[in-house]
């Protein structure tokens, strides 16, 4: 299994900040805010008059009134309607990308790429009461459903790329299933965070759902983690950095016990007198 060695990019001489760049920042970051709060605006308003009016009965220019806005303005920051029930998900993707390209050169990439798909979770759980209305609404609206699926299938293409991006794309033969498990692993994330949020969505956002969302990565970690590599390697001398890290050899066995039932999961190739040892340890315990 090789990673990819990240060859250290020329250090830029930074230029001299002058006053009015220093302005202009300001000015771009007062703009971004003021955008994404009317937008958040228009979608509170939208999903009040859905939840009163209906969804098919709602007009965008009843959603601009009640924002206090013009027609126009709506559609500044909107295309339809239906977009106006996911006010975050553009700031959220670039956030969740600004994580992965910010990642320490030590951390394994599936760690990083839980740690990005966090602020998905941040998303939601800023406004838990818009969270579980909308939830309620894509539930009943197939359109909504149809878009939410969309946003979702972004996420999931910026952590493939990302786990991708970890292997040598070049180093394709029989036997080497790299790309497979990048694949795979970054469903299994998206997968564990869409569990996680619709357990906590239909509980009507109540509980510790940064707690149950670790809880179901340290499951996928411990699935996926040893498969896919130990981490980059560390860049401390030359040597170290050409040097590839070798992936941990998953254990033969795990079993897990809940209460009065033992599941087991073997590897295809596990000797099976091994497998039998671990189940019955573990039966010895219970």
């Amino acid at each position: 299994m090789q990673y990819v060695r990240v060859m250290p990019k020329a250090v830029k001489t930074p230029r001299a900040t002058s006053s009015s760049d220093a302005q202009e920042s300001a000015a771009g970051t007062r703009a971004a805010a003021q955008r994404l709060k009317m937008r958040r605006e228009l979608a509170a308003a939208a999903m009040e008059l859905f939840a009163t009016k209906g969804y098919e009965a709602t007009t965008v220019d009843e959603i601009a009134a009640a924002a206090g806005v013009a027609r126009r303005t709506f559609f500044r920051h909107f295309r339809s309607k239906e977009e106006a029930i996911f006010p975050d998900h553009d700031d959220t993707l670039v956030r969740a990308e600004a994580v992965l390209n910010a990642a320490p050169p030590h951390e394994h990439p599936l760690d990083t790429v839980c740690r990005g798909i966090k602020e998905v979770m941040k998303m939601y759980a800023g406004a838990p009461a818009i969270s579980v209305a909308r939830y309620r609404l894509t539930r009943e609206v197939p359109t909504l459903r149809e878009r939410e699926i969309a946003s979702v299938a972004r996420y999931e293409r910026l952590f493939t790329r990302y786990l991708l991006g970890h292997f040598d794309e070049r180093d394709h033969h029989d036997g080497n299933d790299d790309p497979l498990l990048a694949e795979v692993a970054a469903s299994a994330v998206v997968t564990a965070h869409n569990h996680v949020l619709r357990r906590w969505l239909r509980a009507g956002g109540q509980g510790d759902v940064e707690s149950q969302l670790d809880h179901a990565f340290a499951i996928v970690r411990e699935t996926f983690g040893s498969g896919i590599g130990a981490g980059r390697p560390a860049p401390s001398s030359q040597t170290d950095r050409q040097a590839v890290q070798p992936p941990r050899e998953a254990p033969a066995a795990r079993v897990s016990a809940s209460g009065d039932v033992v599941v087991a999961v073997a590897r295809t190739d596990a000797p099976l007198d091994e497998v039998m040892r671990t189940i019955q340890q573990a039966l010895t315990k219970g």
